[in-house]
């Protein structure tokens, strides 16, 4: 004879090994349509932000930034999850969602560096040896710029081409 407490732990648990069952066997197209349904949020976020904003430059260029990282991670991503996709083309997307995550990382760094180091707003966008970088001052100072190519370029062990602009 079975009591009570026997009975409602199996209940639960084939409840919780039912719905696994069933998380794993649901079809790609659901999963791929939740990540379009946040790809359309996270864009009417951002739109919202520019217009809120709209006078910050800086902001407005992270926010462009942002949403072009965000469409590649989306296209990244669907390759992932399409199940016709080969395993190299899985790892080529793998690799560029890694790589990424690493230039955010380092433009962050970059960023705070320049934050600490000498008290400026910038805005910094990496492209492969380029470094764009936008310094939130009215000013146009030539020994300003150099400092930042130089604090730029200490983090890197190879040369990298630096550009510096200023705008209020």
């Amino acid at each position: 004879m079975m009591n009570k407490q026997k009975v409602w732990f199996l209940t639960l648990f084939s409840l919780i090994l039912m719905l696994s069952v069933y998380y794993i066997t649901m079809p790609n197209e659901i999963l791929a349509s939740a990540n379009t349904t946040n790809k359309k949020t996270t864009t009417i976020k951002a739109n919202t932000k520019v217009n809120s904003k709209s006078s910050d430059y800086i902001t407005a260029l992270q926010v462009e930034k942002d949403e072009e990282r965000s469409a590649l991670a989306a296209e990244y991503n669907e390759v992932l999850t399409n199940n016709s996709s080969t395993t190299e083309e899985k790892n080529n997307a793998y690799e560029g969602l890694k790589q990424i995550d690493e230039i955010k990382a380092k433009e962050e760094s970059l960023k705070k560096k320049i934050k600490k180091k000498m008290r400026l707003d910038s805005f910094i966008k990496i492209e492969n040896d380029n470094i764009n970088v936008v310094i939130k001052k009215d000013e146009h100072d030539y020994s300003l710029a150099n400092e930042v190519m130089r604090l730029i370029q200490e983090e890197y062990t190879e040369k990298v081409y630096v550009s510096v602009k200023f705008k209020k």
